[in-house]
């Protein structure tokens, strides 16, 4: 029997996770089930519980995906050398919303305001979804004080209180993204700066 490639398996773990995508943005998570995933990704039920036992376990690698990649973003936004504002790590996060999260087109937006519902509901999301959005916001303090270090930020500023408002806006796009459809990462980003000049 021949043997399975790292590359075929992180594919065919792509493909569920992209099927499961499909399906939370069709019908959120709460009415997604292992059975329509399994449908979505036209696998076997062996070959999908071979690499997720469950729904949660796939909501915990989209969200590592695309909120742990938004915070690695931003660690590398407060290696550079340049000064930073602000606005770059709202930007930064922007790229990473609106690029599709996994293979098949689904944006961030899209399964995050599932999620978020979710969370409330379920103590398990609830745990998954706290701990990614304090990396997230713990990356954003970080930003801060290399602002205050660029003198893009007063030096007095609070960093876990600035990290948070920066955060909060963060949803705001999500939000308007998905109901008024008029924001765009560019018009947001230049909003941010106009404000924080």
């Amino acid at each position: 029997m021949p043997k399975v490639t790292d590359a075929h398996r992180a594919a065919r773990r792509d493909q569920i996770l992209a099927a499961a995508a499909r399906c939370v943005a069709r019908e959120g998570f709460h009415k997604t089930t292992m059975a329509a995933v399994i449908a979505e990704a036209g696998l076997s039920a062996g070959a999908v519980y071979g690499y997720f036992k469950s729904k949660n376990e796939i909501i915990k690698a989209i969200a590592d995906r695309a909120l742990g990649q938004a915070a690695h973003h931003l660690h590398d936004l407060v290696e550079r050398e340049e000064p930073v504002h602000p606005a770059d790590a709202v930007e930064v996060f922007l790229r990473q919303v609106t690029a599709p999260v996994v293979e098949g087109g689904v944006e961030l937006p899209r399964i995050a305001v599932q999620a978020w519902a979710e969370a409330v509901r379920d103590p398990e999301v609830h745990a998954l979804a706290r701990e990614k959005m304090l990396a997230l916001r713990d990356a954003l303090e970080s930003v801060v004080l290399r602002c205050r270090r660029d003198g893009t930020l007063p030096a007095d500023l609070d960093p876990a209180q600035a990290a948070q408002v920066l955060f909060g806006l963060l949803p705001g796009f999500v939000l308007q993204r998905l109901i008024l459809g008029d924001v765009t990462p560019e018009s947001y980003v230049q909003g941010v700066r106009a404000l924080l000049r």
